[in-house]
């Protein structure tokens, strides 16, 4: 299994991803079974990072 966690056939409900280099990226939605979002005490959307993103074809 390529990544962290199972990539699933549909798409996170209400989850929108336009990364499209990530493994689990699909058509501007992200198809990782869960995702994790990082980092403690953000105070801005920049200071925060998707721990779930694995370079597409970087575990093959």
């Amino acid at each position: 299994m390529p990544g962290r966690v199972d990539k699933i056939d549909s798409h996170l409900q209400g989850v929108k991803c336009v990364v499209n280099t990530c493994h689990y990226w699909g058509n501007d939605h992200c198809h990782a079974q869960t995702i994790e979002i990082q980092a403690p005490n953000a105070k801005t959307t920049e200071m925060t990072d998707c721990a779930t993103f694995v370079p597409n074809g970087s575990m093959s």
